[in-house]
């Protein structure tokens, strides 16, 4: 008899794919928006996460909008995973857009309109829209009609209508003891629930089954929809022929200036007669040092306007110059611009925070390590970078299963530790083969005297 194999089933729907920074859940702050030392993913960097806190109260408290912070510090010093921290605190109100500062040099557009629309992705307008609604419970449903026709009396809802299996009440799945919602205007039938009236009914339910109470008073009722936007999605509606379909093709392109003028002064209508309300969100860009001096003037200008975003920016480069001018300033940033920002200053990490991070790094990519290699794992860390000692995780776990290991030891972090080289070794391997590679620029006496230089760079 010929053996049968099955092949194992995933699903593809609980898969989750691990990110630099997944594990990020908030910035660790208590209700006195004191730093935790390891909390919501985030260790250490106590002074930084404190003042990110208090940018984070603001912004929620809307008490701060047109501003801008500077995340400065080395690299690997978790000034990204603080912005990261800082989204997920805020959440989805306020909107947070992220970005990286070599996207905001398209093909397809200026650099200009990449940031004019940046901001307008991260601004949010909560438009409120008064509609008639019925709501009351489904006593009985007729479907022998070819229209459909309803009547509402006692708290109840009796509906009839047509049998060809198209009609709203069909797609829904509406049957009696079903509590529904009836848009006047449009139509449209909402689902909200099963009566309490029915819980005691023997059918067969599934756990997504909710029960609500049936509505009170009168069936007629007006409410009120809110309805939220960006302001680029604005734009691209009124801006292109297919409407709001531009959004699903990527369409986009360069808007026109009228096109945002009036924009804003409809918008500005609807906030005066209280059908809008703006939000600003919060816009960050990693590595603003790569904008030039054309991008500067312009965040200059942007920053003024009365519905801008809050600006988050982050950079790892000390004084050097700023793109497009033979100029050098802190940063690679102009001194106009940086006098607007408020600096948060991140410091390097400790052996024990090392630690820690590796255990949350280990936990979030489901590896069991031994304590030896972790000591090891944090020892690498400390002489090379973080990010070195996290990407050697994964290859070491590879390495655990080749050997069909369960848990990961130091062989296996000493066997990828020899695969891969870090910074320093690499390093110093090209200076001492220099002369075997093309087009090298460095001498082998500079390269002597510089090696060291070179690897901490």
């Amino acid at each position: 008899m010929a053996e049968i194999k099955l092949s194992e089933m995933r699903d593809l729907t609980r898969i989750e794919r691990i990110g630099a920074h997944s594990h990020i859940r908030g910035l660790g702050l208590d209700s006195a928006l004191e730093p935790r030392s390891s909390s919501e993913g985030m260790v250490g960097q106590t002074a930084a996460r404190k003042a990110a806190g208090v940018i984070v109260k603001m912004v929620q408290e809307g008490k701060i909008a047109g501003r801008a912070v500077l995340l400065a510090g080395q690299p690997g010093t978790g000034k990204t995973a603080i912005a990261m921290g800082m989204a997920k605190s805020i959440g989805q109100k306020p909107l947070s857009q992220c970005s990286q500062a070599a996207n905001c040099s398209p093909l397809e557009m200026s650099k200009t309109e990449a940031l004019m629309q940046a901001f307008r992705k991260a601004i949010g307008v909560r438009i409120k829209e008064e509609t008639e609604v019925i709501e009351g419970e489904v006593v009985e449903v007729q479907i022998d009609r070819p229209r459909w026709r309803g009547s509402v009396q006692d708290g109840e809802i009796d509906s009839e209508d047509d049998g060809n299996g198209d009609c709203a009440l069909g797609k829904d799945k509406v049957q009696s003891g079903d509590v529904i919602a009836i848009d006047k205007a449009s139509g449209k039938i909402t689902k909200l629930g099963r009566s309490f009236s029915r819980s005691r009914d023997y059918d067969a339910m599934g756990p997504q089954t909710k029960f609500v109470q049936c509505p009170d008073g009168e069936l007629q009722k007006r409410k009120e929809v809110v309805h939220c936007v960006t302001l680029h999605e604005i734009d691209v509606i009124n801006s292109r022929t297919q409407g709001f379909l531009a959004l699903f093709t990527g369409d986009t392109g360069e808007i026109r200036t009228e096109v945002r003028e009036q924009i804003d002064t409809k918008v500005a209508e609807w906030r005066e007669e209280g059908k809008a309300e703006i939000v600003p969100g919060v816009l960050f860009i990693d590595e603003v040092h790569m904008l030039d001096i054309e991008c500067f003037s312009f965040l200059n200008r942007a920053l003024e306007n009365d519905m801008a975003p809050i600006l988050v920016v982050a950079t790892n480069r000390g004084i050097t110059t700023i793109r497009g001018t033979n100029y050098k300033s802190p940063h690679g940033i102009p001194i106009d611009f940086l006098d607007r920002l408020l600096i948060i200053s991140t410091q390097p990490y400790t052996p024990d925070d090392i630690r820690k991070i590796l255990d949350i790094r280990c936990q979030e990519e489901d590896v069991e390590m031994s304590e030896d290699a972790k000591v090891l794992l944090t020892k690498i860390g400390e002489d090379t970078s973080l990010r070195y000692a996290i990407n050697l995780i994964t290859s070491a776990t590879l390495a655990c299963l080749k050997r069909k290991g369960r848990i990961v030891e130091m062989e296996d972090i000493s066997r990828v530790y020899g695969l891969f080289y870090d910074v320093k070794r690499s390093t110093q391997y090209l200076m001492e083969y220099q002369s075997q590679y093309m087009f090298s620029e460095v001498t082998a006496g500079e390269g002597d005297e510089d090696e060291t230089s070179a690897m901490v760079s």
